[in-house]
Formats: C-alpha cells, sequence, structure tokens
C-alpha cells in the first residue's frame, strides 16, 4: 500500500470540467500543439496557462554543454527536441492538457520535457497524439522521446530505453459514496466492472488479476472508454464500479469534484511496478536511440540544481519526487502474479 498524496488545490467544478472536456482535434490521433513561450533566454516557466492547477514559477536553466554534447549528431544539428505527448483526446489533467487560452499545450509533463530541452540546448517541440499514437511516434522517428506518463517496464525495454523521473503509484477511484475499498489484495475485485487504459501498465495488472480471478471461478469485468467523460459518465451512473489509473490524475480529479453531485475518492493504492517493486515513470526513447543517457544526465542536473524539486512543487507533485534519474531501472515484470 502507498499513502495518498493530496496532489492539487481545488478548482471549481466548472473550470474543471471545462478543462476535461478540452482537446486538439485532429486527423489520425495527432496533432502539432502550440507550445510557444514567451520566455527568456535560459529561464523555463512552469505552470503556465495551468487554470490554476498550478502555481506559475519561473526556473533559471541554461544548457550544459557537457550534457548537450552527448546527444545524438543528428539531434544536436537539428537542434530541436521532438516530445511526445499521449493525451489525445480529452487531456490528462495535471500531466498534460489543454491551458487556458484553449490552444495551449500545458502540464507536468510537458514541462518537464521543456526544462529537459533547454538543459540539452534544444528548442523543444511536443507532438500530441492518443496513447497508442505516442508510441507509434516513436517507432517511426517522429518523436524522439516520450513524457507522457510512461511506466518503466520490462515488456517495453524490448523496444524502448528509459530515464526515470517520478514515481509511478495506480489508483482506484469511486463515487465518493461507495464503500468499497482496495487494500493490495486482488481478491477485493471479485464481481466488480472496472475500467483501465487500453495498452497501459495497469491493464497489464488488472488483465493478470483478472485471469487470477477467473481460475478461482470469481469474475471481474474489464471495460474501455476513448475519451475521459465517457469513463466519468460510466462511473457516476454505476456502469463501472471503479476507475484504475494514474494516482496524479485520479486524485486531480477527486479534487475537482468535491463537493458535486459527481464527487469521486480514492479507494486504493498500487504501486505501477506490481507487489514487490516501485513502479517509476520515465522518458521514453526508442531502444538504442542513444538518448536515455543524456536525458538522465539532464534530468539529474535538473534535481541538483533545485529545479526539478520547484517543478514538483508547481504542480503540487512533491510526494512524486526521486532522488535521482536512472537509465534502463529494473520495471514492472514481463510476468507479475
Amino acid at each position: 500500500m502507498f499513502s495518498r498524496r493530496t496532489l492539487l488545490r481545488g478548482l471549481t467544478a466548472a473550470t474543471a470540467a471545462a478543462t476535461l472536456a478540452t482537446g486538439l482535434t485532429a486527423c489520425g490521433g495527432e496533432s502539432d500543439a502550440a507550445t510557444t513561450t514567451t520566455d527568456k533566454a535560459g529561464t523555463v516557466t512552469v505552470g503556465r496557462l495551468s487554470n490554476g492547477a498550478a502555481e506559475e514559477t519561473t526556473l533559471k536553466v541554461a544548457e550544459v554543454k557537457s550534457i548537450s554534447a552527448r546527444l545524438p549528431e543528428e539531434i544536436r544539428k537539428r537542434g530541436t527536441l521532438v516530445i511526445g505527448s499521449g493525451t489525445l483526446p480529452s487531456g490528462s489533467p495535471p500531466l498534460g492538457f489543454v491551458g487556458e487560452d484553449q490552444k495551449t499545450l500545458t502540464g507536468s509533463e510537458v514541462d518537464l520535457g521543456r526544462l529537459v530541452a533547454a538543459v540539452l540546448g534544444l528548442e523543444p517541440e511536443v507532438r500530441r497524439s492518443t496513447w497508442e499514437n505516442l508510441f507509434i511516434g516513436l517507432d517511426s522517428g517522429k518523436v524522439d522521446v516520450a513524457f507522457s506518463n510512461v511506466t518503466d517496464t520490462e515488456e517495453r525495454k524490448r523496444k524502448y530505453e528509459f530515464a526515470s523521473y517520478r514515481k509511478d503509484d495506480l489508483a482506484f477511484e469511486v463515487k465518493k459514496d461507495d464503500t468499497w475499498t482496495f487494500d493490495g489484495d486482488y481478491r477485493d475485485l471479485a464481481g466488480k466492472t472496472v475500467s483501465v487504459g487500453n495498452g497501459t501498465n495497469q491493464e497489464k495488472i488488472l488483465l493478470e488479476w483478472k485471469a487470477k480471478l477467473a481460475k478461482e471461478g470469481k469474475p471481474l469485468t474489464v471495460k474501455y472508454f476513448q475519451e475521459t467523460n465517457s469513463l466519468y459518465l460510466a462511473l457516476n451512473s454505476g456502469r463501472i464500479d471503479a476507475y484504475f489509473g494514474p494516482n496524479p490524475n485520479l486524485a486531480y480529479h477527486a479534487t475537482q469534484t468535491a463537493g458535486t453531485p459527481q464527487a469521486t475518492r480514492i479507494a486504493g493504492q498500487f504501486s505501477g511496478a506490481g507487489e514487490t517493486l516501485q513502479g517509476l515513470i520515465a522518458a521514453t526513447a526508442k531502444k538504442d536511440s542513444g538518448l536515455a543517457e543524456p536525458l538522465a544526465a539532464a534530468i539529474n542536473h535538473l534535481i541538483e540544481s533545485g529545479a526539478y524539486a520547484k517543478w514538483l512543487a508547481a504542480w503540487n507533485l512533491s510526494g512524486e519526487a526521486v532522488a535521482k534519474s536512472e537509465v534502463n531501472p529494473p520495471g514492472l515484470p514481463l510476468t507479475n502474479s
């Protein structure tokens, strides 16, 4: 069990609903998000256009040439870092969502990508897609690195390399008046209908629990939704019992709906790497791209300079901090049983 964290200050329910409903439309599930900022040279402002979800903070971040020199030559010559954000269609606050100007992508993950790009002496270029197309972008070379709440897993290491930067805790979200709780035992899920994101590590964990329950003659129904609004309509109407997803997203949503008829609560948590390992969120690049090492070095520079802690604090995510970035640390095992 992992302790619940209070992640964000409250916003009004109306603001939360507008934020959750807002998205950039694109053909083929992909979009180039507006990323132009007014930052002066050597500075990165985090929490901008966040509708009050974060405290806007300007950080001093300059290129570290000893780190940028380790970049693959193609990227160094190009001068840009193409950052993938798998947050279409509805956004994924506080990690990545359309800001209050209704066009610019903001969020904690996007901000970290911009900070890392600054250390590497590169201009950040954010490309927004669906979760599935995020990995297609990495595979095709259209995206250099994903900063999009990607969990380090042993299965993903077959195709990708990682530089860790944040703890990965998962959570179950239920209606506030639901008395059900999850205490880490998969048997708690017997007879429940749970929604989960397709292609995520939490789906892998949930489907393994479903298989275990099936062997015991107990049902667990798993349902999928294409976008956030449909998921929460299903939760509020009782068509699903719970949503299993990243703790920051779910805790954010529970905060935003507090005091409304759609109020929810966190009913339990679980590590994104299973029962025996603390899960880690990581910057994700194509395997053998040569990016993981300079990315980890850039993140560690941000940790040592204090900018990393200020970034987390701005987004009220300080409880997710790691002591250092690691290249390809142990992740969710191939078999989590």
